[in-house]
């Protein structure tokens, strides 16, 4: 049986890297900064024996998952069947699976997407004769909202954080290598331009001398030239 798949909104979510040295104000100035930039799906939905459904995100690389599921109870004051037991997977497009469950009747995960592209949560009930109908809440938080409040999420608060300071202290390497090139290039440029203005004045010498020389050589022999002439 074919799974059906839902395709939920994903709003892109933004976070300024903060250049702060503690890891912990890092991630209190996110929670704080967080509560707008986030996207949060909520699902309620019903699966029958054997049957699947799927819930399709699409993100892109670095955004911060936080998920969590569970099977409702259709009679609360007992405890929760065997029968309502579901396998849950959640892959990236690229196939790399993020979360797997078995025979579970509720779970939680969190990552950060590795890769950009569509994100995919399958939900599959296992088989019961008779057939019966489960009903999942599944919410499914993406961005920045989801590091405030789940302990879930720990391992990937860092991750993100370590992630942000990694590229900033890869662009300031950058800029840093930039600036020797720079420097590099004007002080060879320098160099160049102190050498050429010493071609110039050497130059210059010669031609001071040549010219001295040849008035000088032109002078004796207009000097001859009168003597002969028994001018002077």
């Amino acid at each position: 049986m074919n799974p059906t798949i839902m395709f939920g909104s994903n709003t892109k979510a933004a976070l300024p890297h903060l250049l702060v040295n503690n890891v912990g104000i890092i991630i209190a100035l996110v929670i704080v900064l967080g509560e707008s930039l986030c996207s949060v799906e909520s699902f309620k939905f019903e699966l029958n024996s054997g049957g699947a459904k799927c819930v399709a995100e699409d993100m892109k690389i670095h955004t911060m998952n936080v998920g969590k599921y569970d099977i409702t109870n259709p009679n609360d004051a007992q405890p929760l069947p065997d029968s309502h037991r579901v396998n849950v997977r959640v892959t990236s497009i690229g196939g790399n699976t993020y979360h797997l469950g078995e025979k579970v009747a509720s779970g939680q995960f969190s990552f950060v997407a590795g890769e950009a592209g569509d994100y995919i949560a399958c939900f599959r009930a296992v088989e019961h004769d008779p057939p019966i109908t489960l009903t999942i809440d599944f919410d499914w938080k993406l961005g920045v909202k989801t590091i405030g409040g789940n302990n879930v999420a720990k391992q990937s608060q860092v991750e993100i954080m370590v992630l942000q300071l990694k590229q900033m202290q890869e662009s300031a390497s950058s800029i840093r290598e930039e600036m020797i090139n720079l420097r590099l290039g004007q002080e060879k440029g320098e160099e160049f331009d102190l050498k050429s203005l010493h071609r110039i004045f050497l130059l210059s010498y010669i031609s001071i001398f040549i010219i001295l020389s040849v008035a000088g050589m032109q002078l004796m022999h207009l000097k001859r030239f009168f003597e002969k002439k028994k001018l002077i």
